[in-house]
């Protein structure tokens, strides 16, 4: 600041970044979507539902488990607090993995089980279009992730508003030199930005999710160095494809 399971955008070989700097407290629930990664239930990424048994979040947030429970938490504002439609829900060990990952592909995961969807637990519908979203409109972003450059975590759910730049202005020799690629997109990061622990999470404009929180090295809160967020619509048919075939494995008798 990615129920049946958790897919995942990344850019490979990086740290899990993203926090919401300089937002506020979210009003509570009104983000059924939410997800929390969480590895021995502390958690460590964002992420939201996109179907029964799916949560698309970001590969860099799939860690290496050692032994360790990898969780996914839903209908959650308080990660600590007792919720009436807060639950954990376990992820298949070891499903979908993808030999090709790169930093541009996906990477998918799977609920052991569908989710209870309820008013505190629901789908957001995400981009299937292939458009830029014009520069100006103002998206929103929520995690979990730290709030302070110390590195304070919050307890609650938190949000932050942030308007997207062209493509051509994140570019910018001063801001990130041609690294952008079509299927990246950016917001302004004026004092107000994601960073660590809100990758995963989606960036949502007009009530759709268009876009991942990436991970990446730059200094959050940094105007000269605007947040990084992977589209999903160049995904989609990838994303459709591989919840097709593990659903239709789990039919085979």
């Amino acid at each position: 600041m990615l129920s049946l399971g958790a897919l995942a955008f990344s850019l490979a070989g990086t740290q899990p970044r993203g926090r919401i700097l300089g937002g506020r407290e979210a009003r509570p629930h009104l983000r059924p979507h939410m997800a929390s990664l969480q590895l021995d239930g502390e958690h460590i990424c964002g992420g939201f539902l996109i179907a029964e048994q799916w949560v698309l979040s970001a590969a860099c947030c799939l860690p290496c488990r050692d032994g360790k429970l990898f969780q996914v938490l839903l209908g959650a504002h308080s990660l600590t607090e007792p919720e009436p439609h807060k639950r954990l829900y376990r992820v298949r060990p070891g499903a979908a993995r993808e030999p090709l990952l790169s930093p541009a592909l996906p990477h998918c995961p799977q609920l052991e089980e569908k989710a209870e969807l309820n008013e505190h637990v629901q789908v957001l519908p995400f981009q299937r279009e292939q458009r830029d979203v014009a520069a100006g409109t103002v998206c929103e972003v929520a995690g979990w992730g730290t709030v302070t450059h110390s590195g304070r975590r919050p307890d609650r759910l938190q949000q932050v508003e942030r308007p997207v730049l062209s493509r051509d202005e994140c570019n910018h020799r001063t801001r990130h030199d041609h690294s952008i690629t079509p299927n990246m997109m950016c917001t302004d990061s004026r004092k107000r930005d994601t960073c660590k622990g809100d990758s995963g999470g989606p960036l949502v404009c007009n009530g759709v999710a268009e876009a991942v929180v990436t991970a990446g090295s730059r200094v959050c809160g940094n105007y000269k160095k605007p947040g990084i967020y992977t589209r999903i619509a160049p995904y989609a048919a990838w994303i459709d494809r591989v919840m097709g075939a593990l659903s239709g494995q789990e039919d085979t008798p």
